[in-house]
């Protein structure tokens, strides 16, 4: 218990670092429809000079950063990591002796710092942290992770475009937790997770991901996740999402997903239509259109309108920034009218 106050401590204090030296921001990326953009990134990419990959304080669509605020920011990443790493090296530990360096890593490390106001529901604040943990004590193929995030979305396994952040949906403190766990990639299309999250309250997952391209423009995907968790019981989520490359700067994506449990027994959906204009230096607008319900309970149809982002790098290529303005039209239950409502965002997401 000792072990774990200290480690949040730890965590807080370098949340608390970021936000005080990351003041100046501007805009990260949505989900991209990957025919396009994934394409044009590793295009540019390529192209740039060695001296850009490296140093990208001056890079064209780079915001300038002060030579202090510069090195608040470096410590600061490197303090996320080596308390991540720091975590992973006493869990590998856990499973046996042989040393983190033979072959433990860190991946896929990410700290998003969010802020959304909608005029009907009011500010709030929230602090996001995933990563991937490669344990060498643990056999080749498995892997950990760890994180801190809307504990029903990632017990649900709820589609990043489609999360309440992500839909300018206000999040109370108490839906935030910290979760860790083990998976295990059986192949490339099915994946077992078993975890817990705050409250040491155990979960597991088994999902499917199956994608086809009917041509080398278009991408379908499918993903099936059946889950169980204490509150919620079984249950399952099922996403399909379409995307098609216009061009190598444009692209669209039709992205819908329905979640339905035995503790609530009424199907929760939503669907989003966006379009996204890729203008280089990981710089990109979008223009989506969202719209999801809870049949059964009154309001087939809870929430709908459009919102556009726009997300640019803010120093190097690990730091990002997203600024988003919505309208929307939501109804809460069926004794409530539906009123418009203005809504306002922004996420800072640090790459580790």
């Amino acid at each position: 218990m000792t072990r774990m106050r200290l480690r949040d401590l730890r965590l807080i204090a370098l949340l608390g670092l970021l936000a005080a030296g990351c003041s100046t921001w501007s805009p990260p990326r949505s989900a991209a429809p990957a025919p396009a953009a994934k394409a044009e990134a590793a295009k540019q990419e390529a192209a740039k000079p060695e001296s850009a990959k490296t140093d990208a304080a001056g890079a064209p669509g780079a915001a300038s950063v002060g030579a202090a605020d510069e090195g608040v920011m470096e410590r600061t990443r490197e303090s996320v990591r080596s308390t991540t790493e720091w975590l992973a090296r006493g869990v590998d530990s856990w499973f046996g002796d042989m040393p983190f360096e033979k072959g433990g890593s860190v991946t896929e490390g990410r700290l998003d710092l969010g802020v959304l106001r909608r005029e009907v529901e009011g500010t709030s604040v929230s602090v996001r942290l995933n990563a991937r943990l490669r344990l060498p004590n643990l056999e080749q193929r498995a892997y950990a992770f760890v994180g801190r995030d809307n504990q029903r979305e990632v017990i649900t396994d709820t589609p990043g475009a489609l999360t309440r952040q992500q839909r300018l949906l206000e999040e109370r403190p108490q839906d935030q937790s910290f979760f860790a766990g083990l998976g295990l990639p059986v192949s490339d299309k099915v994946d077992f997770r078993l975890g817990v999250r705050g409250g040491l309250k155990p979960y597991a997952q088994t999902r499917y991901r199956q994608p086809w391209h009917p041509s080398d423009r278009d991408l379908v995907e499918f993903r099936q996740t059946v889950f169980w968790e204490l509150s919620e019981r079984f249950g399952s989520t099922t996403a399909l999402s379409y995307e098609h490359a216009v061009s190598a700067t444009l692209g669209i994506r039709w992205l819908n997903a329905a979640t339905i449990t035995q503790a609530t027994r009424n199907l929760e959906w939503s669907s989003v239509l966006g379009a996204y204009r890729s203008f280089g230096e990981e710089r990109l607008l979008s223009l989506e259109a969202l719209i999801s319900g809870r049949p059964g309970t009154g309001v087939d149809v809870s929430d709908y309108g459009a919102q556009v982002k726009w997300e640019q790098r803010v120093y190097k290529d690990w730091l990002l920034g997203e600024a988003i303005v919505g309208h929307f039209w939501p109804r809460k239950d069926a004794f409530s009218e539906r009123m418009p409502s203005w809504a306002f965002g922004g996420n800072l997401k640090m790459r580790f």
